[in-house]
């Protein structure tokens, strides 16, 4: 969190202060405002809000339950901020009818919760001197979720792996 100079700390001479309430109480004096904070209430502090401004800007306001406030909302947006993670899945070349749509509806409930995920074909021996198969799973994993995914990378070779990554599609409300 950003740290404001406070009370005594401000070496501006003179501020432009803005009470507790938001009302502009003017130009003055850098001392003549911390008096005026400290005789508004001993819990007030005189803030700098806006040091690059011409004269800077000062706000009398209790800063330590103010900056309470500030780390509360921070926590908040943190909770509520989305976390995708990026979600793996293997495949064979020689993969059977029932797995593949059980990997397939693994893939849609990682891409309906939001996640990323890598699609991974696995080539064993001589299999990777077939690279048109696992291009052919993959673009059939493409086709079958056309409405849940988007292509992100296109597949390609790392090694003996044929790798994809999709995302989950924008829904506009």
């Amino acid at each position: 969190m950003k740290e404001y100079l406070t009370n005594e700390r401000i070496r501006a001479k003179q501020v432009r202060v803005v009470g507790p309430d938001g009302k502009q109480l003017g130009i003055m004096d850098t001392r003549e405002a911390l008096r005026l904070a400290q005789e508004m209430d001993l819990d007030l502090d005189l803030v700098l809000v806006g040091p690059n401004a011409d004269p800077p800007v000062a706000r009398i306001m209790d800063y330590s339950k103010w900056r309470y406030e500030q780390q509360m909302a921070e926590k908040e947006a943190r909770k509520k901020a989305k976390r995708t993670e990026v979600k793996s899945i293997k495949f064979r070349v020689k993969i059977d009818e029932h797995d593949y749509q059980t990997k397939l509806g693994h893939i849609k409930r990682f891409l309906q919760e939001g996640h990323k995920v890598k699609v991974t074909i696995m080539f064993r021996g001589r299999e990777v001197a077939h690279p048109e198969l696992g291009e052919r799973i993959l673009n059939r994993v493409t086709e079958d979720l056309k409405d849940l995914a988007v292509v992100e990378m296109k597949p390609e070779m790392l090694g003996r792996d044929m790798n994809m990554l999709l995302a989950p599609v924008k829904v506009s409300a």
